[in-house]
């Protein structure tokens, strides 16, 4: 018997030439075409993207060969562009032509959301891989061939133990596509609704979802996709792009576009920016494997904070009003919004007659507020008391002999007494680069200097001869001594007359 068929896609089906960049003034088409695209990510938290013959060709082709290479077990491949392969090793046909082609694809929907913003469509492009790639190095964005069968989720359920594909995820770069031979992916919307995203699958169709990277450049503009693989028996390609790891992802592009810019958007390495990301994943995957009673207190206070406040000056949104798109704002951010004429969540449009009080929200950040409130009064007086009984008993030591009192000196002045993270570089500091195994062999015993600092020990270096900036840890880096620098100053001369 037939299996019913799938229920039409809710979401916007746009064809990709009708939103690739070209040359010349902008068609009608164009114009609808990015207008259908942004819609659909912002209300619907995907989109369609239909791909032209040719293209659907090569992506048919690859989801044929991940069938053929695989044979029937749960497996995948990634594939990367410019990684040679090892001795031995296989890979499924037609990968780097899907490669190139989802590329394409994955651009000019970016390109898309770009002109949507205002901004100019290849304003992150230079936070992207150079097309074509230079010789001897490899891509960022990768192409994950996969598939998976259905007996797999059977034995998992038997065990009661649930998939991992199951449960909701986010990507870490800019756009994600997904091609796949069957339905088998849940977007959630803004509202909370989960649904069927790729109602139509097909080789001509890619599933387009939005990642951390292009929130975080667009400061919170493009909103991030929530999705989960329910459907286990299928052949999938999926392609992330991700920015290249000396990239630096910051906002001004949209600053200067007029945008509002929240004070959690600062500029960020995207090296770093990828592994915080990775870090924040596995933090989540640990909690949702922990037993359901500890699951309750996932939700921090500081986050829930940061929901009830104003972005801009901090405070609570004790006077949130709700717009036509369903969106709450209250203090600065409102007065801006109200000035823009424009939600900066959903850029959809303001009609400052149509605002009324948002009565739930307003009544959950007064609790909050005065949760808040009484936390911080309450601190307050435990430092105090804390602090009286440290006067209380330092008044001995002051009294006791000097050596207690070298040996105190002595011990706080120890490596030992604090622990933490080691800075022992500043900005503008000319250094050695030592390398780890991990450190690309181009940069292994230059000289560069300190650009920046970054979290956890980690600095931003550029190197002196050829100008590229790459991040390291403290660890791999040796301070030039003075000793150094005064030898080069003397040979440079030297060097030029025997050049001479």
């Amino acid at each position: 018997m037939a299996s019913p068929p799938c229920p039409p896609s809710p979401l916007a089906r746009v064809r990709l030439d009708d939103v690739a960049p070209h040359d010349g003034a902008a068609a009608p088409g164009y114009a609808r075409a990015v207008a259908a695209l942004a819609a659909s990510l912002a209300r619907r938290g995907a989109a369609v993207l239909e791909l032209p013959a040719a293209d659907a060709a090569v992506v048919r082709c690859a989801l044929e060969s991940a069938r053929a290479f695989f044979r029937g077990r749960h497996a995948a491949y990634l594939y990367r562009a410019g990684r040679t392969l090892e001795d031995g090793e296989l890979s499924p046909a037609c990968m780097a032509d899907a490669f190139r082609c989802l590329g394409k694809a994955a651009r000019a929907a970016l390109c898309a959301i770009a002109r949507h913003l205002r901004l100019r469509t290849d304003v992150f492009n230079q936070l992207l891989d150079d097309t074509p790639l230079p010789v001897n190095e490899i891509s960022s964005s990768e192409l994950l061939v996969s598939y998976s069968h259905e007996q797999l989720q059977s034995g998992q359920a038997l065990m009661g133990c649930p998939s991992r594909s199951s449960m909701p995820q986010v990507d870490r770069g800019f756009v994600m596509l997904v091609a796949s031979d069957c339905p088998g992916i849940e977007v959630c919307d803004p509202n909370g609704h989960w649904y069927i995203a790729d109602g139509v699958s097909g080789p001509n169709n890619l599933l387009l979802l939005t990642g951390r990277a292009l929130n975080h450049v667009t400061a919170g503009l493009c909103p991030i996709s929530h999705y989960r693989v329910t459907n286990e028996n299928r052949a999938s390609l999926t392609f992330r792009l991700v920015p290249h790891a000396n990239a630096i992802l910051d906002c001004s592009p949209i600053l200067a576009a007029g945008h509002c810019i929240r004070q959690v958007y600062q500029p960020i390495p995207a090296s770093q920016f990828m592994d915080d990301s990775c870090a924040e994943e596995h933090a989540v995957s640990s909690h949702l494997d922990e037993p359901s009673e500890s699951q309750g207190n996932f939700v921090s206070d500081p986050s829930l904070r940061s929901v009830l406040s104003d972005p801009l000056s901090g405070s609570f949104l004790e006077d949130a009003m709700v717009l036509q798109c369903g969106h709450s704002f209250g203090g600065l951010m409102l007065k801006k919004v109200i000035e823009m004429a424009r939600c900066t969540i959903c850029n959809g449009e303001v009609d400052p007659s149509s605002l009324f009080p948002n009565l739930a929200l307003r009544a959950v950040a007064t609790v909050v507020k005065m949760e808040d409130d009484r936390r911080l009064f309450h601190n307050a007086a435990l430092r105090k008391r804390r602090k009286d009984v440290t006067e209380h008993t330092d008044v001995p030591k002051r009294t006791g002999s000097s050596k207690d009192n070298n040996e105190l000196a002595l011990d706080a002045g120890s490596p030992v007494a604090f622990k933490g993270v080691q800075y022992p570089f500043v900005v503008g500091e000319r250094v050695l680069i030592m390398g780890n195994k991990r450190t690309p062999d181009k940069f292994v015993g230059k000289e560069a200097v300190i650009t920046s600092q970054c979290l956890n020990g980690w600095y931003l270096v550029k190197a002196l001869d050829s100008g590229e900036s790459t991040r390291l840890q403290y660890r791999s880096l040796k301070k030039v001594s003075e000793l150094q620098l005064q030898t080069q100053a003397r040979l440079q001369p030297l060097a030029f007359l025997g050049g001479r």
